[in-house]
């Protein structure tokens, strides 16, 4: 592709929005002004990966991003936080609503259509999302990439290597009108996963902290969070422990119960003093976990990667299966931090939690590297 190729980036969350400029910065494709790759010096430590290519592909001109914002207040405020960096590094930023009214997404979609349909390389960050995929639908494009939103990125890699519709991990069935729902939005599925997938004519790179394996003809570049720790650290470190706090109760996959006498006996056992909060959270049960295990509840306004980097921050960081088991070891390569891992046991999920989910969480454990696992808690004496 020449240098003067236009590539446009659909984010819809702050971690998404951070990894673009992660790409950008791998790829050499920083706006003019930004240090280079290797301007900075990096840390030592990185943990390997086998299919580390030699060097990026240059990408030529920076990517144009459209912020594609959900309605939940925490996630919009780090959004706002992270576009004000990708501007201060001279990107151009554009916020589109696409949620919150009936005619939201229609006018965005006819607000779009025109650049989607001229881009030459598209950036999704999330391909399970009904949104992007509906945007895929008229695109050109000759390249397309896929940047993290955490570890979905290894069930899409799965699931597009099966041939199967991308259906998030933690989605049940439904009832019937869900899955009426599904069958009018399958032909719409069926063309992002062919845009998605590898061809004579279409080149597809997967950018990704994640332990995947790519498919045939897909481009693996590992994301190591060197714009991260060209910009920002090393930070300074407490004497406590810090532990990430997750979704899983929201999304129905884990007991709020079992969640919570997980918690407390983390306090317990590591002395753990602050709590980072997932942003998606509610305030009640954060609320209940600071009277319960006495924790300091500290809600993030970056990404994890970016508040750990620039610290102040534990010297140990505990965390359930998610992305930050992947993650935090990259941006906190070289600082003497130690990332530690809690297996979420089966006696914990919900009778509603999606058959995949046990398997899901153990593999986002096992396929974690540079991390201590922590054993499983004893029974409490009866």
């Amino acid at each position: 592709m020449s240098p003067s190729a236009s590539t446009l980036a659909f984010v819809e969350s702050p971690v998404q929005l951070l990894n673009v400029l992660e790409w950008a910065y791998a790829h050499d494709a920083a706006p003019a002004g930004a240090a280079p790759t290797g301007a900075a010096p990096l840390l030592d430590g990185v943990p390997p990966q086998r299919d580390r290519r030699p060097g990026p592909t240059p990408a030529g001109s920076p990517p144009r991003i459209v912020v594609l914002p959900p309605t939940d207040p925490m996630s919009r405020g780090q959004l706002r936080r992270v576009a004000s960096l990708a501007r201060d590094e001279g990107y151009e930023v554009h916020w589109q609503e696409a949620r919150g009214g009936s005619g939201a997404p229609l006018k965005a979609l006819a607000s779009l259509a025109v650049a989607v349909r001229g881009a030459e390389r598209i950036v999704v960050g999330d391909p399970f999302s009904r949104f992007v995929q509906l945007l895929l639908a008229p695109a050109r494009a000759t390249e397309l990439v896929v940047v993290d939103d955490g570890t979905a990125t290894m069930e899409f890699v799965a699931q597009l290597g099966r041939g199967e519709r991308l259906r998030r991990w933690h989605r049940t069935g439904g009832g019937p009108a869900a899955r009426a729902r599904e069958l009018v939005y399958a032909p719409v599925s069926g063309t992002a996963r062919r845009r998605l997938t590898p061809g004579a004519r279409r080149r597809v790179e997967l950018f990704t902290s994640m332990p995947v394996e790519p498919l045939p003809g897909m481009e693996l570049r590992v994301n190591d969070f060197a714009w991260t720790r060209s910009r920002f650290g090393p930070p300074r470190l407490t004497r406590g422990t810090d532990l990430v706090g997750t979704s899983l109760v929201e999304t129905g996959v884990v007991d709020p119960d079992r969640y919570l006498e997980a918690v407390c006996a983390l306090t317990r056992e590591h002395g753990v003093t602050r709590y980072f909060a997932h942003r998606r959270e509610s305030p009640e049960k954060l609320r209940a976990l600071s009277e319960a295990a006495g924790l300091e509840i500290v809600r993030p306004d970056l990404p994890l990667e970016l508040i750990a980097r620039r610290g102040p921050i534990g010297r140990t960081v505990v965390s359930f299966p998610s992305t930050v088991v992947h993650t935090l070891p990259y941006a906190l390569a070289g600082t003497g931090v130690t990332v530690a891992v809690r297996t979420v046991e089966p006696a914990w999920l919900t009778e509603a939690a999606s058959p995949r989910a046990r398997g899901f969480l153990a593999g986002v454990t096992d396929t974690a590297r540079d991390v201590r696992r922590l054993p499983a808690q004893a029974a409490p004496a009866a």
